[in-house]
C-alpha cells in the first residue's frame, strides 16, 4: 500500500483485498456455496457474509469509534452517532458470482458528516482496484482515470440495471430502455452497479443510470465519477441522490442529456411530467394485453411463425 494515499483509504483497500481473497477462493468452486434468498431474485451467500465480516473486523481494527453501514448487517456494528461512517457492500453482483458469471465486486465508501470521501472498488477477478479520495482524483491501479471525452449521445455506450424485485415497475423501465436505447450505440446491463460507477470513471461506458439502489450500491462508484470529472445525480440532476433510489451517471455533456431524457421518469418529476409517463406505460400495457389476446386468438400454431424483431 502506498504511503502517498490517505491512511484510511489504505486501510479500505486492505480490507477490500482481504474480502477479495475470501471471494476469489469461494469462485474456484461456486457450486459449494450456500445460497439464501433475502427476497424474489434478491439472493445472499455464506461468501457475502463472509466477506462483510472480514472488511468491518479490519475497519474497526483500525478506526474502532468509526460507524458501519452494510448491505447484509446494516447498522449494527461500530457507532452509528460516528462522523466518520463506513459504507460496505462486501459482494455487489451476487447473482453474477453464483452463477460463475465474473462480474462482481467489493465496494467500501467513507462517509464523512454527510460527504463521501473515500472510495474503493475492488474487482477480484481482474484484480482491478478503484480509488479516489475526495479533492485527490480517481484511479484504476496507478492510472489516473478521465471520464469519457464523447459529446454525442448516440456514440455513447450506457449501461443500466434491469428491475428483478416483485413490485418492480417493468413497463416504466421498459419506457426508459426504450427511450435511450434509441439515442445512443448501445445499451449494456453488466450486473454490478458498483463496477458500472467505476466503468463511467475510467471512461469504459459513457454513462449509466438506474433506479431500486442502496448508499452501499452507489456509495463508493459516487465519489469515483466525480473524482474523474463526471456528475452524478437522480434522474432530474439533483445532486442529493445517495437515498433516493435512482442514480445517474456520466461525463458532463452525456449526462445532462439524459437528464433530458430520463427526468420526466423521475419520481421528483413535475406532476405533468409523471402523467404524460404513466399514459405512456398504459399504452404499452394496453399493447401487451392485445398482443397476448391475438396470439391466443392465432391458436397453437402461433409460435411456429415468422419471429418479428424486437421493439427496441
Amino acid at each position: 500500500m502506498s504511503s502517498n494515499l490517505h491512511p484510511m483509504l489504505n486501510v479500505a483497500i486492505k480490507a477490500a483485498r482481504a474480502a477479495g481473497a475470501i471471494i476469489n477462493r469461494a469462485a474456484l468452486d461456486v457450486e459449494a456455496v450456500r445460497i439464501s434468498q433475502k427476497q424474489v431474485n434478491d439472493f445472499v451467500t455464506e461468501i457475502d457474509h463472509a466477506s462483510e465480516k472480514v472488511i468491518i473486523d479490519t475497519l474497526l481494527t483500525a478506526y474502532p469509534d468509526h460507524g458501519i453501514l452494510a448491505e447484509e448487517s446494516g447498522s449494527q456494528h461500530g457507532n452509528p452517532a460516528a462522523d466518520h461512517i463506513w459504507i460496505i457492500d462486501p459482494l455487489d453482483g451476487t447473482t453474477n458470482f453464483i452463477h460463475g458469471f465474473p462480474v462482481y465486486c467489493v465496494s467500501i465508501a467513507l462517509q464523512v458528516r454527510g460527504k463521501i470521501e473515500q472510495a474503493v472498488i475492488y474487482d477480484p477477478t481482474r484484480n482491478d482496484l478503484f480509488t479516489a479520495t475526495k479533492g485527490r482524483g480517481a484511479f484504476m491501479n496507478d492510472r489516473r482515470l478521465r471520464v469519457s471525452k464523447r459529446i454525442r449521445l448516440q456514440e455513447c455506450i450506457i449501461s443500466t440495471g434491469f428491475p428483478f424485485r416483485k413490485g418492480d415497475n417493468f413497463n416504466q423501465y421498459l419506457r426508459m430502455m426504450g427511450d435511450v436505447m434509441q439515442r445512443t450505440a448501445g445499451l449494456r446491463r453488466p450486473g454490478s452497479a458498483a463496477l458500472d460507477l467505476a466503468y463511467v470513471a475510467a471512461g469504459f461506458t459513457d454513462g449509466f443510470f438506474e433506479t431500486g439502489l442502496s448508499p452501499w450500491d452507489v456509495a463508493a462508484g459516487s465519489l469515483l465519477v466525480t473524482e474523474a470529472g463526471g456528475l452524478v445525480g437522480n434522474f432530474t440532476g439533483e445532486s442529493d441522490f445517495l437515498e433516493q433510489k435512482e442514480c445517474l451517471a456520466g461525463a458532463p455533456r452525456i449526462y445532462g442529456q439524459l437528464v433530458s431524457i430520463l427526468g420526466k421518469f423521475s419520481k421528483f418529476a413535475s406532476a405533468g411530467d409523471k402523467a404524460a409517463v404513466r399514459d405512456a406505460v398504459d399504452k404499452l400495457q394496453g399493447d401487451d394485453a392485445n398482443s397476448a389476446e391475438d396470439t391466443a386468438a392465432e391458436g397453437p400454431d402461433a409460435d411456429s411463425a415468422e419471429p418479428k424483431d424486437a421493439p427496441f
